[in-house]
């Protein structure tokens, strides 16, 4: 019922263009909203274990690990992502990482700097809230870097995440697509509702401003980045039941392209087992 979904959000070659995408949609799954939320709950079970599968791997000396990016605009839901989809694999086995602005030190190297101290190691699932994207997306639309320096970063996010995919990690990128609309509507909540005050900063409204800039700047650099090993997704999100599942499906389709297998014993089991079946009683 979900396999078509991941088909509809890959993105195509060529020029992008956003607005001819769909935000309210919910690509390659026929199903309402219960329906979506059923089905995501169907996954977690074979989350948990391809999850394990991947963690016992490293045991015996696998480098392979997943990377989930989420990128997008102010609510598009990463938090949600991160509650509902990713929260159903054992926590032991994620690593989240938040960008937010880079602090002095950060700033000191290249922006690929704190990127990589920020990947999971072996055997974990990583998630990205905000990636190395925002150094071509808030970086070019806020004139944070000269348009040498951006043009520059595109090819070194390629060669960057070229060399990460042959190192043994498995890259699923999601551009969460949140229509203007709904992000107005998803603020206005906030400051409605004295509990979600915390959310909402008033540099939100901003970055709001820049609206058409912020999806220029996207358009140019999903197609820019949009490479075979680690294409991207454009995952309509003023649906959240569709946005965790589409992304829930991204994230099985790649676990189970491991064809993650279980360590094989380094010991002799039959061995062990009489050992445990003759030794004396415990006092």
């Amino acid at each position: 019922m979900t396999d078509a979904i991941a088909d509809h959000v890959r993105l195509s070659p060529g020029p992008v263009d956003l607005s001819a995408v769909g935000t309210d949609a919910a690509p390659g799954f026929s199903g309402k909203k219960a329906d979506g939320e059923a089905a995501l709950a169907a996954m977690a079970a074979e989350l948990a274990d391809l999850q394990e599968r991947l963690w016992a791997e490293r045991t015996a000396g696998s480098e392979r690990r997943v990377l989930l990016v989420l990128q997008g605009m102010d609510t598009s839901g990463k938090g949600g992502v991160l509650r509902h989809t990713v929260g159903l694999i054992d926590p032991q086995g994620v690593r989240i990482t938040s960008f937010k602005a880079p602090t002095d030190e950060e700033l000191a190297h290249d922006f690929l700097w704190r990127i990589e101290r920020g990947l999971p190691a072996a055997g974990y699932v990583g998630v990205f809230d905000r990636s190395h994207y925002e150094d071509v997306l808030i970086a070019k639309v806020r004139g944070f870097a000269e348009p040498e320096e951006i043009e520059r970063r595109y090819g070194a996010i390629n060669d960057f995440e070229a060399r990460l995919v042959a190192g043994g990690t498995t890259i699923v990128k999601c551009m969460l697509h949140i229509g203007a609309g709904e992000q107005k509507a998803r603020l206005r909540e906030r400051l409605d509702n004295p509990e979600k005050h915390y959310k909402f900063n008033p540099a939100d409204l901003d970055e709001r401003a820049l609206w058409p800039a912020y999806q220029e700047a996207y358009e140019i650099a999903l197609e820019r980045t949009h490479t075979e090993v680690a294409p991207w997704h454009v995952v309509p999100a003023d649906k959240k039941w569709f946005r965790n599942l589409a992304v829930g499906q991204l994230l099985l389709d790649a676990l189970r392209g491991l064809d993650l297998q279980w360590p094989v014993a380094d010991f002799d089991v039959e061995e062990q087992k009489r050992r445990l079946a003759d030794e004396a009683p415990v006092a």
